[in-house]
C-alpha cells in the first residue's frame, strides 16, 4: 500500500524498512579464547575460538583438530597414568594421560568429529626440573610416552609433535583452520 503525496507515491514506513539494504560493512567477527588449565579439555566447533594453554612444562597438551567438521580440542594433562592415584583420577580425569584423552575425543565425537579424520599433535613433556632424559623422576618424558602409547592403542596416529627440551611452551589451536602454533619465551617455534 502507498500514500500520496505531492511528488508522487510514496511507500509505507513498512516498507521502508522491508527494503533497506545495509551500507556498511559486516563486523568481524573477533576471537574468543578458550583457556585450557592443568587436568582440563576444551572442544569447540565455533571458527572465531582459540584455544590455548600457557607455562606447558612436563605436562603434555594433545592438540586434536578435525578439519572436515571443523572442530578443534586441546587436553593439558599432569600425570601419564590414573593408577598413580585413582580417587583424583575419579575426580579429574583429565589429569592423566589414560583417562583424559578419551575425555578429549568423546568431547569431539559429541560436536560430529569422525575418528578416521582427526589430526593430531603432542606438546610438551619438558624436563624443566633438570632430571635428565634417562632419570625415573622425568615426569615429561613418561607424559609423552603415555600420550603416544594411549594414542596409539586406539589407532591414532600423530601427526607432528614438538616435545622434550627444557623450556616451558604456550600452544594455541586456532579452530577456524587447525592450525596449532607453539611459543617459547614469546616467539613461535613450530606452527603446524
Amino acid at each position: 500500500m502507498t500514500r500520496e503525496s505531492p511528488h508522487g507515491a510514496v511507500p509505507r514506513r513498512d516498507d521502508d524498512f522491508r527494503q533497506a539494504k545495509p551500507k556498511v560493512a559486516p563486523l568481524p567477527t573477533e576471537a574468543r579464547w578458550l583457556r585450557v588449565g592443568i587436568g582440563e579439555f576444551a572442544v569447540s566447533d565455533k571458527p572465531e575460538d582459540m584455544i590455548t594453554t600457557v607455562a606447558l612444562g612436563s605436562c603434555v597438551a594433545v592438540c586434536l583438530t578435525e578439519p572436515a567438521a571443523g572442530i578443534a580440542g586441546m587436553l593439558h594433562f599432569l600425570l601419564p597414568d590414573a593408577k598413580i592415584n585413582a580417587e583424583r583420577a575419579r575426580v579429574e580425569p583429565a589429569v592423566f594421560s589414560d583417562s583424559g584423552i578419551p575425555l578429549l575425543f568423546h568431547a569431539a565425537y559429541s560436536l560430529g568429529a569422525q575418528k578416521k579424520r582427526c589430526k593430531v599433535r603432542i606438546v610438551g613433556g619438558a624436563d624443566v626440573a633438570g632430571h635428565g632424559s634417562e632419570g625415573i623422576l622425568n615426569v615429561g618424558r613418561r607424559n609423552v610416552l603415555a600420550a603416544r602409547r594411549v594414542l596409539w592403542r586406539n589407532g591414532i596416529l600423530i601427526e607432528g609433535e614438538e616435545v622434550g627440551g627444557s623450556a616451558p611452551r604456550t600452544v594455541t589451536v586456532a579452530v577456524a583452520n587447525g592450525q596449532v602454533t607453539v611459543k617459547v619465551d614469546g616467539r613461535v617455534i613450530t606452527d603446524f
